[in-house]
């Protein structure tokens, strides 16, 4: 590997050519001419952008702008040669090499954006997005996740997805490490959104339980999309990393492959993520389907928990809380309530003949699929109000929620928030205050970003019937 390093020593800057792990050997000319092509129909742009987020990891900074700010002469090619392929790195961060070799993982995360980015654009025609039905979609959710080699079969369901806040605190952080370290000593595996905080700790925990065990061929496994991948950069544990086209994607992947799912406490990526799955147990043909669903943290964050909680039923009716379980301070009972109804998973899926590796009975309706552009027009259009089937409502809430994930860490989300001022979220009046209410928590609570940049500033605007306020 022929590398230089430029810069000065504060901000050392590497250019290397390497060849790439973990098993991309071969690309077409049309692959490798798309992702050199800079053009709004090429890949290139994409590309850097996530190669840049690979290289960055360990990066406490959650503004997609600043990475690209920072290594603005940052590039990356791919090149063919006779013996395979080459990534050419050009004024790439130095913290990804050691002695001029680059770190063995964040090469072969390189290797996951290469394969998930060419995959996407040359294997999937793009009217397959637009025209797919629901279970057209859902087969390309399980085309990539094959392409990517993360199902595996033979295996009893042992996959727990742990979903929370990238912005928590230390003792919530260290809470998710001790939840993971029970996890880990049951031999289960992890997936996450693959960042920092809450999708870091549990993997972290039951990296040192794996080890005690003797256990090997562990995957923990990240699940993110180009909105999201530059804001929360890959954790170092990550050792399967998955790029999806767009966040609904992201999240149908999450619970085709998870077979039990633990909420730490987090902010509105993680109500988000709530409400998207809420919505789909509550589906009436979801009703009979298993599907583990705990909400634990520390005792400091109980608080949180209430708040959720008190959230779901004003929003979804007391019904909704038959489908989760709040465990506080409590790892290894969290741990043991998630063996439980994993047995249940396993159970069902046997007598209905379904896939371990594979949620395929879940029924996941079509609205649920389609991505959701959160602008101006879009937001200000949600229809949240209690009239409608709860599954229903639950989406729209889900997209609130992402609306404001957008205008807190996505490029295009924040561009839009500095044109036209805030999103305007309206509906429901006494759903409208409960949300009003979450949300200022939330600011309150530091959630919304992560802490030692500005003061947090709203990107939105919650309709009140006598005045109107945001957080």
């Amino acid at each position: 590997m022929n590398v230089s390093y430029t810069g000065s020593a504060g901000s050392n800057t590497v250019s290397a050519r390497i060849s790439p792990a973990g098993g991309l050997d071969i690309l077409s000319r049309n692959e490798v001419a798309r992702l050199r092509d800079a053009s709004s129909s090429g890949l290139h742009a994409l590309l850097r952008r996530c190669a840049l987020a690979v290289l960055t990891s360990g990066s406490l900074s959650d503004d997609p702008r600043s990475m690209l700010e920072l290594y603005p002469d940052f590039d990356i090619e791919v090149l063919q040669q006779e013996r395979g392929i080459k990534i050419e790195l050009s004024n790439a961060p130095a913290q990804a090499f050691v002695d001029g070799q680059i770190i063995r993982g964040i090469n072969e995360l390189l290797v996951a954006v290469v394969r998930d980015i060419v995959y996407v654009a040359t294997q999937i025609a793009p009217r397959e997005f637009t025209e797919a039905g629901s279970e057209g979609l859902t087969q390309i959710v399980f085309e990539i996740l094959r392409n990517a080699r993360i199902l595996r079969t033979h295996m009893d369901p042992n996959l727990v997805v742990c979903w929370g806040g990238h912005s928590i605190s230390r003792h919530e952080y260290d809470y998710t490490k001790a939840v993971g370290y029970q996890l880990g000593l049951r031999m289960l595996d992890i997936c996450t959104g693959c960042g920092p905080g809450a999708m870091k700790g549990p993997m972290k925990g039951a990296t040192i339980a794996h080890a005690k065990q003797r256990r090997r061929r562990n995957r923990y496994i990240g699940i993110t999309e180009p909105g999201i991948i530059a804001a929360e950069s890959p954790n170092p544990i990550v050792n399967h990393l998955m790029i999806m086209p767009d966040i609904e994607k992201r999240l149908e992947a999450f619970v085709r492959t998870g077979h039990g799912i633990i909420v730490f406490p987090g902010g509105v990526g993680t109500a988000e993520e709530i409400l998207y799955l809420l919505g789909i147990l509550l589906h009436p043909e979801n009703r009979e389907i298993p599907f583990p669903l705990i909400f634990s943290g520390p005792a400091r964050s109980a608080a949180y928990f209430e708040q959720i909680d008190r959230f779901l039923r004003l929003a979804l009716g007391d019904a909704v809380a038959e489908r989760y379980e709040i465990i506080i301070d409590d790892p290894a009972a969290v741990s043991r309530s998630m063996v439980r109804g994993l047995e249940k998973v396993r159970n069902y899926r046997l007598d209905t003949k379904d896939a371990f590796f594979f949620n395929w009975s879940l029924h996941i309706p079509y609205e649920f699929q389609q991505p959701f552009a959160p602008n101006h027009e879009a937001m200000a259009n949600l229809r949240i109000h209690r009239d409608r089937p709860r599954h229903e409502l639950a989406a729209d809430l889900r997209r609130a929620f992402s609306g404001i994930v957008a205008g807190n860490v996505k490029e295009e989300g924040m561009r839009a928030i500095e044109q036209h001022g805030p999103f305007h979220i309206d509906g429901d009046p006494e759903i409208m205050r409960a949300l009003d209410t979450l949300l200022k928590a939330f600011v309150e609570q530091q959630r919304m970003k992560l802490p030692g940049g500005t003061a947090y500033e709203p990107c939105y605007h919650v309709a009140q019937e006598e005045s109107a306020t945001s957080a």
